[in-house]
């Protein structure tokens, strides 16, 4: 990281300290998802006794209409303020959230702390995507990204399986909730004390595409909208893609709990089926962010999206526990070939100067794809039962691939060109 007045320098090893700063905190963040997943579908069931699928899952839909629409502020006003104020506003907001979720005399209040759950990942999550970016340039962002997403749900898995220890031992209300606490004090104290700002970064990579691209216009926040949604082909695949990809993680944060508990799996073990989804998902993205810079960007995000509807689809026909866990492992590898690598062709297509901007809108319909989640897995469950709901989300997932490979093109730079 530049300091005095020393000019900045993109690249990885030359901002490593700070790099691995905001990956720390971005485990942190994850830690904050984690808390949950294992437990607020049995806390429920057991302590608020609530029946139908989509009405339990209002607290996912909650958290994803909330965090969708955050990580489209969270990129425009990274761009407007800088990151760092984002990234601390995001924490602040995280304090209140376990003491709601210990605190709870009814649903409502778990609705109400997913509301700021959601806003706080939007903020945090989104502002360190961002950070990293500006700081690593365009040849490394695939491993970047890999590395910023492997803490967060590795952080989601190893929280997952603490957050169900705690349960098991001492109840499910209040020490699984204790973790999310520690970790929102954590990360307040590191991004205020320890963490930089980084948009000078962009600038400096933004100064090196004027001169390359000298009639350069900057586009609307209504284009930018309207690209990374729909009309550039690279953009909109990838932001359906994402839509997709966390229709699935939502639909297994809501419903894959009470499918394991329904086979008799005591509280433990599902903690351990619901954490190795985020677990290999987490750890196997420092290596495909990494191969993405190689081999390129589309031909992983195809696989990944046709591996997960496989893995799917094991889910919807299993009935124990070691098939439930070989599913579990194939959906969070097919999930890590496409994590990293769709951030990282945002990264590749926006320019540096809209590029916040447009992973704010990338990441408004990926995360939107948690409220997709508790809709159509809710809905689905209530109609047809818990495994129809896999089989639906393992149908759309496999749609989505092969909208992929027809549509995206690849856009990994070569190295023997400038990126445009």
């Amino acid at each position: 990281m530049a300091t005095g007045n020393r000019k900045p320098q993109l690249g990885l090893r030359a901002n490593l300290a700070q790099f691995a700063l905001l990956v720390a905190v971005n485990a942190l963040v994850g830690g904050m998802v984690g808390q949950e997943q294992a437990i607020l579908p049995l806390l429920a069931e057991q302590e608020f006794h609530l029946s139908g699928y989509l009405f339990l899952l209002t607290y996912v839909l909650a958290f994803g209409i909330t965090k969708a629409a955050t990580n489209y502020f969270a990129g425009t006003w990274s761009d407007r303020y800088g990151r760092k104020p984002v990234l601390l506003a995001g924490w602040l907001i995280a304090l209140p959230v376990p003491l709601l979720l210990i605190w709870a005399p009814s649903w409502g209040w778990v609705v109400f702390a997913n509301v700021l759950l959601g806003i706080n990942q939007g903020l945090t999550w989104s502002t360190t995507v961002v950070m990293k970016i500006d700081l690593v340039g365009p040849r490394q962002r695939g491993l970047a990204m890999g590395f910023n997403e492997a803490a967060g749900y590795g952080a989601v898995a190893v929280t997952a399986v603490l957050a169900g220890y705690l349960a098991a031992n001492h109840g499910l209300r209040p020490a699984p909730f204790l973790l999310g606490l520690s970790y929102a004090v954590i990360g307040l104290a590191v991004s205020a004390l320890l963490v930089r700002e980084t948009r000078q970064y962009a600038q400096l990579e933004a100064d090196s595409h004027r001169a390359a691209v000298p009639d350069y216009a900057m586009p609307s926040n209504r284009e930018i909208f309207l690209r990374t949604t729909f009309t550039e082909p690279a953009l909109s695949s990838a932001s359906q893609a994402g839509l997709v990809n966390n229709l699935n993680f939502g639909l297994s944060w809501g419903l894959f709990p009470i499918l394991f508990a329904s086979s008799g799996l005591p509280v433990q073990r599902i903690g351990l089926l619901i954490a190795t989804y985020p677990a290999v998902w987490g750890a196997a993205q420092i290596l495909t962010g990494a191969l993405s810079d190689r081999w390129g960007r589309k031909h992983l995000i195809t696989a990944g999206m046709l591996t997960q509807a496989a893995a799917l689809t094991l889910i919807a026909t299993s009935h124990n526990f070691t098939g439930w866990l070989w599913a579990s492992a194939l959906l969070g590898a097919g999930t890590a070939m496409v994590y990293p690598t769709l951030l990282a062709v945002i990264g590749d297509v926006a320019h540096p100067l809209w590029r916040a901007r447009a992973v704010g809108v990338y990441r408004l319909w990926r995360d939107g794809g948690y409220a997709a989640g508790a809709v159509v897995g809710g809905v689905a469950a209530d109609l047809w039962g818990l495994r129809a709901a896999v089989w639906v989300a393992a149908a759309i997932s496999l749609a989505s691939g092969l909208m992929v490979a027809r549509r995206m093109y690849e856009t990994h730079p070569r190295p023997d060109r400038a990126v445009t």
